[in-house]
């Protein structure tokens, strides 16, 4: 740790990364109209477009604790930037040509990259984490929350302005690229997989092989609830405005607002939720997250009024917030497994990213969208059943595995 100042230099850092990888996403998100205008695009070919997009991050997570492990997390962040960059470069060549094909292999490239780039920085996260005992994950995760939004943002404007979408995209690359390498060069020095590599005394220490976490009950079961945190959040960024817009026959733009309130709820609750987290611990903190979620859904599901149905958008965005954050800063407990474990958490939870999706679009067509979204209760539930798997636990000695047997948080 190279002290406190050191320390908040790499916490800002780290938060900007975080940003740059929700407006790297979200820039190509909020110009998928104009795409399937350019293109021509029927709502299967898009989805089969976006669905190859996923198999990319899907595929690059479980890679990612390796190369992390072999050239530290700034590095591997700064290759995954590399990748997602060079991505979505060839994604705007695509559209400006009007090349489907070409348009899924890039998205599958950029995807890669921000996925693996996703892994790098919780890890990242995590280190400034254990540098200041404090539990700051849910402040990164909220600077990604912000990117997004900015992205949103200025991929509307860029719309209204009719700034084609290759320019569009071109100009968040050159912004991407110029910003990530000042971050990168202010990481905390020592990665959790560098610092782990020796004792105290130089001895080599023996590490089990990275493939061997997924073996381990306590990292998928918080593969679990990071799956389910992604659902929870993913489903009502998918759906939440459609719902709205279907379930209470309002305008487009009132479906607008009400994602614009979970999103602001759940941004809150993520700069605001380190505190509480210090206070009561990952655990307790879950449960009542889990509970608020459990109460928005149900009431946004089964609101009679537009009123009462925003109530529950705000407190399902309370809820949405902190369980993926907490689900990373959980895998990554053991400095000495941190990269394998949290990817293979994260590689747990973006099957919610995969098949999230198109499922709840499959059962809306059948009950419509407010009551689809009713299914996510379910690995809610059984979140709420494992919250205790997210305890911090106590690391033995120089090449010991952890133990949960001295913990005491409950």
């Amino acid at each position: 740790m190279n002290g406190t100042a050191g320390s908040r230099r790499a916490g800002t850092a780290v938060f900007a990364v975080f940003a740059l990888n929700g407006l790297l996403f979200a820039s190509w998100l909020s110009r998928l109209p104009a795409v399937r205008d350019r293109l021509e695009l029927s709502p299967a070919e898009i989805g089969v477009i976006l669905l190859v997009g996923a198999a990319g991050s899907v595929i690059s997570l479980p890679l990612t604790g390796l190369l992390v492990e072999r050239l530290g997390t700034a590095r591997a962040v700064g290759a995954a930037v590399v990748v997602g960059l060079l991505g979505t470069v060839l994604v705007s060549i695509a559209v400006a040509i009007a090349q489907p094909v070409l348009l899924a292999a890039s998205l599958f490239l950029t995807m890669m990259g921000v996925g693996a780039w996703d892994v790098g920085m919780n890890l990242a996260g995590a280190d400034v984490e254990q540098a200041i005992h404090r539990a700051v994950m849910p402040r990164f995760h909220a600077g990604y929350s912000l990117g997004t939004v900015l992205g949103a943002a200025l991929g509307a404007g860029a719309a209204a302005l009719g700034l084609a979408v290759t320019l569009h995209l071109i100009i968040i690359v050159v912004i991407v690229a110029v910003s990530a390498p000042f971050c990168l060069r202010s990481f905390l020095p020592g990665t959790q997989a560098a610092r782990a590599d020796r004792t105290p005394t130089g001895n080599p220490v023996r590490k089990p092989h990275a493939f061997a976490a997924w073996l381990e009950p306590r990292t998928v079961l918080i593969g679990v609830m990071v799956l389910a945190a992604a659902l929870t959040e993913g489903a009502a960024n998918d759906w939440l405005g459609l719902a709205t817009v279907d379930g209470f026959a309002v305008p487009n733009q009132a479906g607008a607002i009400m994602l614009a309130i979970f999103m602001v709820a759940m941004t809150s609750m993520r700069l605001l939720g380190t505190s509480w987290l210090d206070l009561h611990g990952r655990v307790t903190v879950l449960r009542v997250c889990i509970a608020l979620a459990l109460v928005g859904l149900v009431t946004f599901c089964f609101a009679p009024w537009l009123w009462l149905a925003g109530l529950g958008a705000i407190l399902w965005g309370l809820g949405a917030a902190l369980g993926f954050p907490v689900g990373m800063s959980a895998a990554s407990d053991d400095p000495r497994r941190a990269a394998s474990r949290v990817s293979v958490a994260a590689s747990i939870g973006y099957v919610a990213v995969l098949a999230g999706p198109p499922l709840l679009g499959l059962l809306a067509e059948q009950v419509g969208y407010r009551h689809a979204l009713l299914v996510i209760a379910g690995p809610l539930l059984i979140s709420l059943l494992i919250t205790r798997v997210a305890a911090p636990v106590a690391v033995g000695g120089p090449g010991e595995d952890i133990s949960l047997a001295d913990h005491k948080e409950q």
